[in-house]
């Protein structure tokens, strides 16, 4: 519940009531729990057309506003974690709470103040500029914290089979480390998942000789893996690694020699190796340890936005802003960016401080908010109005 000492601080801040409004809104993944369309309902009579891409029960929007380059898109998702226990919580998940200088629910930082902020921005921007030049579009869906199988991609897809490209693309990703425009992730790793299943013979442990134990064959090659050096990363990304994430082997008795051991391991990658060139040196370390094995493996694909308008456009708007200059990184897990990046050349993510999320009592500071919604504002009017920040 909303203390009623905020009334005045809502009637000042646009993008903290939206934000509120948006919280309430339980959308655990792949729910949207009507942020979609209340979203496309503030944006209807500024001129954006919304289209409908759902997919698998997912619910994605695009809304575009003109037809003309160059296109600015800024991209997100309505849907969160699941909040947890509510004991747990000093306020019910999704009853947005204001105190001691914070906004507190689940999505405050991830990232239901993006947008908040992102609405605001271009509420803001085509009031004061109807005629700009060029486009503006929000691509959100709500199936980014989970499989993201029918969410961002399905999209993506729709717009390059008929030949629609993003010339600039912001995600609403919490980048900031410690203060709102600190940090910009300017790219990501690559993500190649992989679950190796060690073929045996079971037996009993009295009489290794009649069995085949798939965990000793593993182990030498799993201790290659982990050990191996893959590369030595770039100016953006670091050195690949790569993490086993899970050992599976066993009946529950110690007396049974297994048949079989599953192993889940990670690489998160630097352009600078490819997903089928880790697929290749991992093979060639099985072989060599003589596995009888199987593999399924998942990919992401890495990306990087070096340098460009966008950089410049949103760096100078933080310095305009918030009066520091933003670090660029590529750290961190894997974003709906790796899908943009096929339709996009320059896609970065900026958004509130990542502190808190998927966290009890996850929040944003409140100071933070009508600033975000500001450098938003800043980076269009330097893109589609050619205005300094």
């Amino acid at each position: 519940m909303v203390n009623e000492a905020a009334d005045d601080m809502l009637l000042d801040n646009p993008t903290l009531a939206l934000a509120i409004e948006l919280i309430a809104r339980p959308s655990v993944t792949p729910e949207d729990g009507g942020c979609l369309d209340l979203i496309a309902a503030r944006l209807a009579p500024l001129g954006f057309r919304p289209e409908r891409f759902d997919s698998g029960g997912v619910r994605n929007l695009w809304a575009r506003r003109g037809a003309a380059a160059p296109l600015v898109c800024f991209a997100g998702h309505v849907d969160v974690v699941p909040g947890g226990p509510p004991e747990a919580w000093r306020s019910p998940p999704f009853l947005p709470a204001i105190r001691d200088g914070f906004l507190y629910g689940r999505g405050a930082a991830d990232m239901k103040t993006s947008l908040a902020a992102f609405v605001t921005a271009i509420e803001d921007f085509v009031s004061a500029r109807p005629d700009h030049r060029g486009s503006i579009a929000l691509l959100l869906t709500s199936d980014e914290e989970g499989d993201a199988l029918h969410g961002t991609v399905k999209v993506v897809e729709a717009l390059g089979a008929r030949g629609e490209r993003l010339d600039y693309c912001i995600v609403g990703e919490p980048t900031s480390a410690e203060r709102l425009g600190d940090t910009i992730k300017n790219g990501r790793r690559g993500s190649l998942s992989a679950t190796l299943r060690v073929h045996g013979q079971q037996g009993h442990v009295a009489y290794p000789h009649l069995a085949r134990n798939p965990i000793h064959a593993l182990a030498p090659a799993l201790a290659e893996l982990v050990a191996a050096h893959w590369d030595d990363g770039d100016e953006f990304f670091p050195p690949t690694s790569c993490q086993v994430s899970n050992i599976h082997a066993g009946t529950g008795t110690n007396n049974v020699i297994p048949g079989e051991c599953e192993v889940l391991f990670n690489f998160r990658f630097a352009p600078v190796s490819s997903a089928e060139s880790l697929k290749a040196r991992a093979a060639a370390i099985f072989r060599r340890c003589r596995l009888d094995y199987d593999i399924d493996w998942q990919h992401s694909k890495p990306f990087i936005t070096a340098s460009g308008p966008l950089v410049a456009a949103l760096s100078a708007a933080i310095r305009a802003t918030a009066g520091i200059e933003a670090a660029l990184s590529t750290s961190g897990g894997t974003s709906d960016g790796r899908f943009i990046a096929d339709i996009c050349d320059e896609v970065i993510e900026f958004g509130p401080v990542n502190a808190t999320i998927h966290k009890i009592d996850e929040c944003v500071a409140l100071d933070a908010i009508a600033p975000l919604a500001e450098i938003y504002r800043r980076v269009l009017e330097q893109l589609l109005a050619g205005e300094p920040a």
